[in-house]
């Protein structure tokens, strides 16, 4: 089973040499890996000539989301191409092979894997941000999703389907939601893979969450034409997720050093939303509420314990 990753890098010399580290020690063996640099000033490109990688340089004037797919796709020999961010890393050995499993059916055009905060990181993932990835990426797999939600942080396509639509290279962000809803519209359909999972690590300040929702939110608005979220959305919407947060780190035991950190990120998240919108359908309530309700109160995951050993970083 070939397939080509493209990985979107920026000063990544922190997290980009474990990701690597994971993919080498994947069952699917001797992947073709490239990598789109958007200006790394680090130390990011060093560290990535050390492992079989393909580097690809796109000028940080030039960048856009779906421009720096576009330009490392056009260099993948694969049909089938996974789609990752520098700073994820695989879980277990089987993260490849269990994301493109769905290929094996004619009509998925389209796998994502599931992804979670780095809760035990220095620094962990914020508890919010860890709230959000367990209400995006459920514990259980949908092998034929009927919205187009997705993330290219950890996702996988047909490279036969972007020859004859490329990602949207003016989107400020959301190319995978637009590339995906193209696909329904055709006809085809984009598979969930909870077993492929994938630690993302965010280590942002509140301005840098503001500005990230503040993006997605421009491109939302631009796919969704119709959609509209008002100074009302923003204050019930902080209030619901901040008090959904608040109930889960309760009973996790976390709420005393997760509050200050759950305020911030909810805030600024719903404000660099609200901003978004404002510049220049209605859209599916299930996808309005996968991208901005909370998790429900009393949702305690239960994931099905897995039989293989998950990769042990730092260690041969």
């Amino acid at each position: 089973m070939g397939c080509s990753i493209i990985i979107r890098a920026y000063n990544e010399e922190k997290h980009i040499g474990r990701l690597l580290d994971g993919i080498s020690r994947q069952t699917v063996q001797e992947p073709e890996i490239i990598l789109v640099d958007s200006g790394s000033t680090d130390q990011t490109v060093a560290i990535a000539a050390g492992f079989p990688v393909k580097i690809l340089h796109l000028p940080p004037e030039e960048f856009s989301f779906g421009r720096s797919l576009n330009l490392g796709i056009a260099e993948a020999q694969h049909e089938s191409v996974v789609l990752a961010s520098a700073h994820i890393y695989p879980v277990y050995p089987d993260w490849l092979e269990r994301l493109l499993e769905p290929f094996a059916e004619a009509r998925i055009g389209l796998c994502y894997g599931k992804q979670r905060g780095n809760a035990g990181g220095n620094p962990a993932s914020n508890f919010a941000e860890q709230q959000v990835f367990a209400h995006w990426f459920p514990d259980r797999s949908c092998p034929r999703q009927i919205h187009p939600f997705c993330n290219n942080a950890n996702a996988a396509i047909r490279r036969s389907l972007w020859e004859g639509h490329p990602y949207d290279e003016t989107l400020t962000g959301l190319e995978d939601l637009a590339w995906a809803r193209w696909l329904i519209d055709q006809g085809l359909a984009l598979a969930y893979v909870a077993e492929a999972e994938v630690i993302h690590v965010h280590n942002e300040t509140p301005r840098g969450v503001y500005n990230r929702y503040r993006r997605e939110a421009m491109a939302f608005k631009r796919l969704f034409a119709e959609q509209h979220f008002s100074l009302v959305d923003f204050a019930r919407l902080v209030v619901r997720n901040i008090a959904s947060d608040v109930w889960h780190a309760a009973h996790q035991k976390a709420l005393g050093k997760s509050l200050v950190e759950i305020v911030w990120f909810r805030w600024m998240q719903f404000w660099g939303t609200y901003q978004g919108y404002r510049h220049p359908g209605p859209v599916t309530q299930q996808l309005r509420r996968t991208f901005y309700y909370p998790r429900d109160i009393q949702s305690i995951p239960t994931q099905t314990a897995r039989e293989m050993e998950p990769i042990r970083y730092n260690q041969p």
